[in-house]
This record gives C-alpha cells, structure tokens and sequence, in this order.
C-alpha cells in the first residue's frame, strides 16, 4: 500500500508541477521579493487557491470557457493543448499560483509573461449568430469571459469542498479582481452577485455556442492523456466539476449531472489526496517564509 501511494503521490505532484517532488523552480521565486504580494496571509485568495478544490476548479473553468466560440478558437488555433496538455496545465498553476503568492513585482512580471503570449493570438471565428469575426486574445469580451469563468469556478468549487472564506464570497471575487487587471480585463465584477450577473448575460444575449469543436475540447477534458494510474481519481473530479456546474451550462456543454453522488465522491478523494499530500501548499510555504524574512528584517 505504500508502495502504490507513493507511486500516486509522484503522478499527481507530476501532473500538476511537472517535477515528481511537486517543487518546480519557479517556486523559489515566491521566496523572493520585499513585500507580502497583492493578497497576503489571512486572505480570501490564498485560502482559496490554496486547497485541494483547485483540483475541480481547473477542469470546471477549462468546460466553461470552452461555451465562448471565441476563447475556444484562441485554444483551437493556438493552444498545443493536444501535443502538451500537462504544459498548458503547469503554465496556468504557474500564473495562478504566483499572482496569489509571490510579492507584487514578481506577480506583475509573471501576468506580463502570459500578456506577451497572448499578444500573437489573433484570428477568426463563427459566432453563435452564423457571422465571421476577427478576434484577439486582448479582447475584453474573450479577457472578461476567461477571468469570469476561472472566478466563478475556484469560489464555486470551493464552497462546495473547501473551508470558510474570509470575508465570504464577495471578498474572493473582489480580491480577484486584481489578476483580472493585470491580464488587462478592464472591469473585473466587484461581488458574487455581479459576477453571475455577468455570467449570466452571456448566457441570455446568445453569446455562447455549442458545436463540434465544445464537442471536441470537452471530449479532450474528459478523457485527457494521463497516466492509467491517475484515471480512476480523475474521473471523480471530472464529475465533481460536471456537477458543480448549472444545467444551463451543462446542456451547452452537452453533460449530464453523473448518476452517482459525485459531490460526495468528491469530498471523499480529495481528503485522500489531502492525507497523500499534506495540508499545506508549497507556494504558501514559499511565501511564509519570504513573509517571515521581511518582517524580521524590520
């Protein structure tokens, strides 16, 4: 039994840091800095980026943001997703996890990197009404879209299977809004209440298109290339994601809630995965200490 846990542990740590001892070198960085970051200890961010539903908040917002026909060409006609679906994985925890742990300069540096990437991602696609338009990662209908969906899905997947939020939701969407600016969305939603709002204006203006390419990315996501010893657990959160989502989206994506408890079942393994893991991040720890130097310095 030990032997297959730490078998597990070394898949998992490799899949989502890409190095088997879940430490990759950019974790380091958030050692480095002279300040606590945007969020700090204490805050709704780091609570929420730093448990284990982050594992279904991933697969949740990769499902929705897929229904905008226009984030879903950027990912169709620029994304190696299908070559190298683990490096788009890691490149995102990356970007997340040093927006919400690292100090302020580092975070703007890293948030810089992805807009340089971004900046060459640019071409056409059919929306829902039938008409061809031009598109750009830098648009702020395809920004806003993006920064909504991975919103609502960390504070959704976390209230189902995470711990209380300091401040509540409202504080979450609001604090988040910092990484919506500095990937250039303009105006982030400031609440809970704006971002469904939002979310859901989308949804009724007929923004959003199922079609053969949603078909196609949410067979990708359901099925992804990764070890047969990770299926099993993965499929879980898969349905855990599936689960979370509202049926309006759902018969969007063309999913069916799971037939069997999948909420629970994944309460269940990602207790598991907490036991195998440990409770702490290791980008909080990081932060910790650099945390820990500055004030001993003063």
């Amino acid at each position: 039994m030990t032997s297959l846990t730490n078998t597990w542990r070394s898949h998992l740590l490799s899949t989502l840091s890409g190095n088997s001892d879940g430490h990759p070198a950019w974790v380091d960085r958030l050692e480095e800095g002279d300040d606590a970051g945007f969020f700090g200890p204490g805050s709704a961010a780091w609570v929420v980026h730093g448990e284990l539903p982050t594992l279904v908040a991933g697969i949740r917002s990769l499902l929705l943001q897929a229904l905008h026909p226009g984030a879903l060409a950027g990912v169709h006609d620029w994304s190696r997703y299908r070559e190298d679906p683990l490096g788009r994985l890691t490149g995102t925890i990356q970007w997340l996890m040093t927006v919400t742990f690292a100090d302020t300069a580092t975070a703007v540096s890293e948030s810089h990197r992805v807009g340089r990437f971004h900046e060459r991602v640019r071409g056409t696609y059919v929306d829902a009404a039938g008409q061809t338009r031009h598109y750009s990662a830098g648009d702020q209908e395809l920004l806003a879209w993006v920064h909504n969906v991975f919103t609502d899905s960390f504070l959704a997947c976390h209230l189902l299977w995470g711990s209380p939020i300091p401040g509540g939701p409202d504080a979450y969407v609001r604090e988040w809004t910092q990484a919506g600016k500095l990937v250039g969305v303009e105006h982030p939603p400031q609440s809970a209440t704006e971002l469904r709002q939002e979310l859901h204006s989308a949804l009724s203006t007929g923004t959003l298109k199922s079609d053969e390419r949603v078909r196609e990315i949410v067979s990708f996501i359901r099925n992804p290339p990764l070890s047969p010893a990770m299926m099993p657990a993965y499929r879980i959160l898969f349905a855990g994601a599936v689960a979370s989502i509202p049926r309006e989206y759902r018969v969007l994506l063309g999913l069916r809630r799971p037939l069997f408890p999948a909420v629970t079942a994944t309460r269940l393994l990602l207790a598991a995965v907490r036991r195998i893991l440990g409770r702490s991040s290791t980008s909080e720890e990081a932060a910790l200490r650099r945390i820990a130097r500055i004030r001993a310095s003063v």
